[in-house]
């Protein structure tokens, strides 16, 4: 409990003092990358060096996640949904922004059922700028039908 503790508190600090109060598509993307960097650098080592790993994994993480969150369109968002929402588990797709030129591939890989509804836990690979960056994420289908990433 000590570590996820640590680890939150970590995360949130890093992400508050970057980016203030408001909230956009590349905070969002940083604050999921940020969580998911703390939470792997949180399983390397112990006593000081995991508090080390834990504050590189969120900074790198954030790092990854607002590159992801500032280069993906509303089109790029809805395409992710539309694809947690019908393709099958391990079933990747892949396209390339017409405007953009960025090519991304989501591939879902787990689903389950919560009371609230099912989620999905999936990849993204990014290719921005000749660049390929891959996150790891946790999407949550609302109750409105539209899909919330939660990790």
């Amino acid at each position: 409990m000590k570590r996820i503790t640590q680890v939150f508190i970590t995360t949130i600090t890093i992400v508050s003092l970057t980016f203030g109060c408001t909230t956009t598509h590349e905070q969002s993307g940083a604050l999921t990358g940020a969580l998911v960097g703390a939470a792997v650098g949180s399983t390397v080592g112990s006593g000081r060096g995991n508090a080390l790993a834990i504050w590189l994994g969120a900074v790198v993480g954030a790092s990854i996640g607002t590159t992801i969150g500032k280069y993906m369109d509303e089109q790029d968002r809805l395409r992710t949904s539309n694809i947690l929402e019908t393709k099958r588990t391990h079933s990747s797709t892949t396209w390339i922004n017409p405007d953009t030129q960025h090519k991304y591939t989501v591939t879902p890989t787990r689903t389950y059922h919560r009371a609230a509804g099912p989620c999905r836990e999936f990849t993204l690979d990014a290719k921005i700028g000749g660049k390929t960056e891959e996150i790891y994420g946790v999407a949550c289908r609302q109750a409105d039908g539209s899909w919330k990433v939660t990790k």
